[in-house]
């Protein structure tokens, strides 16, 4: 399977349906199409990278894409048509890497752009706790999004917690404490440092207050009050429709639980999940503990439909911005005199024991790897599953991949490996060149490399980590910017069409469907959304600032922007 790319001058790469008739298919029994969308641009992503004007949709597949005329001839009686009056339109958007879209009852950090202000809000949290309450924060914010770019750590949290306990949650890999937490923790210059996990101090020897990877298992955090199935349901109903105002039509969730998949399956069989899902699956335990739990789940590889599917199972060898596993130590302070190279959360025998276990069983793998030696480590247990059962066309692949290295490149396509890639730079580049050095910091996410050797990608956030806007995952993939630190790593810049490609049909390679969905032409699945501007020609800043329109997923609008019907006319 090979990405196609396309490096050519505008007037070569563009093939205009003004010149073309319309590519037809049936509808359903020979019908007559439901909509037509017509007076737009309408980048199809197809090999070519060809603009239409219009689109025919019956039930829940494309029947037609190709000029006003050519396509408006085709309506029936019933058809409805809708003049789009020069939007845009472009396959539905993906993310290959979301957790979920943030937020929760914790304090919102999300929008604090300096130290001062997350202690504010940790402050006026504390001032409404109960007697022995943990205030806790969401997860979704970076210290990359403050001025100071720092962390902010125990001391600080001090000065406005001095009682009462506070974990402040960052991203999916780090706890930051203060005193009085990690005295209800039992948590002291003495205690040891769990393997994959760091209890990190200030440059006096006493504790900061971070706790990053396994080391957040010193801390029990409070029991979230249980949730009905239908109170769940709802939450997600919510979430999704949050995502469909930016865009998208399909998630890939890593990681997730078996019980939030057969939970998505009831969403399913009622009509209520309107969002395209893939999800990993990531099972605790010893390799016989893991296999004892698939044999009780009932479950089997890829289990699933056009809608709703399993896409393997996720792994993790390192940590994350503060704990990716590298060949050389960290910049210093963070590089402890020459011995930190971050943390290896997986042991490697465990690992390539249970990647052999997956392959046995015909369970795909997407392992999350951060540094270049993390990477190193993944690709020799790919390598041992190999040798016992061929992975090279299963679509085997490495989450992340942040500091990706030449000599990564030939082992990767011997694998036939996938590539999921995300736009963390966008929002921590500062923060790495503290941690990694300029070099490694600029490195990060070395998409153009990747394409360059031919090896398949598709893009994602990463949120909560990171904000959920695929048009900000085009725009950082194009310019190389960052929210808080300008470009970094302009030499990895990318084609707007190549950024397109990897949150539309880049994204169905992931699970064998790129030939059902991901562009728009006769028979894909209709999932497509409409912009107010040309994403291919506006400045690249308008891509980060743009508003979605519309949002359609299988012929079904999802999401309609306020002024869309101002705009559009029927």
């Amino acid at each position: 399977m090979k990405v196609q790319r396309i490096i050519a001058s505008a007037a070569l790469a563009i093939v205009f349906a003004s010149a073309l008739p319309a590519q037809r298919q049936q509808g359903p029994s020979g019908a007559p199409p439901d909509f037509i969308y017509y007076n737009a641009k309408v980048v199809t992503v197809d090999d070519q990278f060809s603009y239409a004007q219009a689109v025919a949709i019956a039930g829940d597949k494309f029947t037609a894409v190709g000029t006003n005329d050519s396509v408006r001839e085709l309506a029936g009686p019933n058809t409805k048509l809708v003049d789009l009056r020069g939007m845009t339109v472009i396959p539905g958007l993906t993310d290959n890497h979301l957790h979920n879209a943030g937020g929760g009852p914790g304090v919102d950090l999300s929008r604090t752009r300096s130290v001062d202000e997350v202690l504010k809000a940790v402050g006026d949290r504390v001032k409404r706790a109960e007697p022995g309450e943990v205030v806790l924060s969401n997860s979704d914010w970076h210290e990359a999004q403050l001025k100071e770019q720092r962390l902010p750590l125990r001391r600080d949290l001090d000065k406005v917690a001095p009682m009462t306990p506070v974990v402040m949650v960052r991203g999916g890999h780090e706890y930051v404490l203060n005193s009085a937490a990690l005295a209800k923790w039992n948590i002291t210059k003495t205690t040891a440092q769990p393997q994959g996990g760091r209890i990190t101090r200030y440059a006096d020897g006493e504790l900061n207050g971070e706790l990053v990877d396994t080391a957040k298992s010193l801390v029990t955090l409070p029991a979230e009050t249980p949730r009905t199935l239908e109170q769940r349901i709802e939450d997600q109903i919510a979430e999704y429709n949050t995502l469909h105002a930016v865009g998208l039509t399909a998630v890939r969730h890593p990681g997730d639980s078996v019980d939030n998949y057969r939970m998505r399956k009831e969403m399913e069989r009622r009509g209520v999940l309107t969002m395209r899902v893939t999800q990993l699956l990531r099972l605790a335990g010893t390799p016989a503990a893991i296999e004892q739990t698939l044999k009780s789940s009932g479950l089997s590889p890829d289990d699933g439909d056009a809608l709703l599917r399993l896409g393997g199972m996720k792994m993790a060898a390192d940590g994350g911005f503060e704990g990716g596993f590298m060949r050389d130590p960290y910049e210093e302070p963070y590089g402890e005199g020459g011995k930190f190279r971050g943390l290896q959360t997986t042991p490697p025998d465990r690992f390539n024991e249970t990647v052999k276990l997956y392959n046995r069983l015909g369970w795909r793998v997407f392992t999350h790897a951060v540094g270049d030696a993390a990477i190193d480590e993944v690709l020799t247990g790919y390598e041992a599953a190999n040798a016992e059962r061929s992975i090279n066309s299963r679509r085997w692949g490495i989450e992340h991949a942040f500091i990706g290295r030449r000599d990564h490149l030939p082992r990767m396509k011997n694998l036939g490996l996938l590539l999921s890639l995300q736009d963390h730079l966008y929002l921590a580049g500062p923060s790495l060149v503290n941690y990694w050095g300029r070099q490694r910091a600029f490195l990060t996410t070395p998409v153009k490399m990747y394409l360059d050797a031919g090896l398949p990608v598709s893009g994602g956030t990463d949120s909560s980590v990171v904000p959920y806007s695929p048009l900000w995952v085009i725009y950082h993939f194009v310019t190389r910017d960052t929210i808080s630190g300008g470009p970094m790593g302009v030499d990895q810049k990318i084609s707007r069409q190549d950024a397109l490609r990897m949150v539309t049909r880049n994204h169905w390679y992931l699970t064998f469907e790129e030939n059902t969905k991901g562009i728009i032409a006769p028979g894909r699945f209709a999932d497509m959304v409409v912009l107010p501007e040309d994403i291919m020609t506006v400045p690249a800043k308008r891509i980060e600032q743009m508003r979605v329109m519309m949002t359609m997923v299988g012929g079904r609008v999802v999401y309609r922007d306020a002024d869309f019907r101002k705009i559009a006319t029927n």
